[in-house]
């Protein structure tokens, strides 16, 4: 049974709810909505936020459409992993409630983590290489490592800000945990 807990939690949090927190994280980050992996996000998670979209106007420049489709979305996959004996037996609504929270925080966490994982390792291996993938990665780090570049300038001309966040990242997913 823990098997199967496995397939599907990896299957709900890392695929579903990571599709769903790029269409989040994309316009926030700025990033290319022009690129191919940008357009696939927006095709895969158009279905269930373009109906939102009609009850849940944006708020200014924030799609509030698919923050509540993230949240829906997590809310099932926590439902079903419930249902399938991941979480406690006795239900109760602030429990559900908290592990959402937390299930989500810790994928933000997670996504970002390995997001800088693949970020350090493109640049090694093909720095200045345009590619769709890397476009989007540089987006969606570079504001996170901007204010640590600015405390932490780079040493012998290695730049260690993305070593420091990641440890920052996974000290707070230690502490959600």
């Amino acid at each position: 049974m823990e098997a199967l807990i496995f397939i599907v939690r990896t299957l709900l949090q890392v695929l579903l709810v990571t599709v769903f927190l790029l269409r989040v994280l994309l316009p926030l980050a700025r990033a290319d909505s022009r690129n191919q992996l940008s357009q696939a996000v927006i095709r895969l998670t158009n279905p269930l936020v373009m109906p939102l979209r009609r009850i849940v106007p944006p708020i200014g420049k924030v799609d509030t459409a698919s923050i509540v489709a993230l949240i829906l979305v997590q809310m099932a996959a926590t439902a079903t992993l419930w249902l399938l004996g991941a979480y406690p037996r006795i239900f109760s609504v602030s429990l559900f409630l908290q592990i959402v929270v937390l299930s989500l925080i810790g994928t933000i966490l997670l996504f970002y983590t390995y997001a800088l994982f693949l970020y350090i390792i493109l640049s090694w291996i093909a720095p200045g290489t345009p590619s769709p993938a890397a476009s989007l990665l540089h987006s969606l780090c570079e504001p996170l490592l901007r204010p640590v570049r600015r405390l932490i300038p780079p040493l012998a001309g290695i730049d260690f800000s993305a070593l420091f966040v990641i440890i920052g990242l996974q000290a707070l997913y230690i502490a959600i945990s």
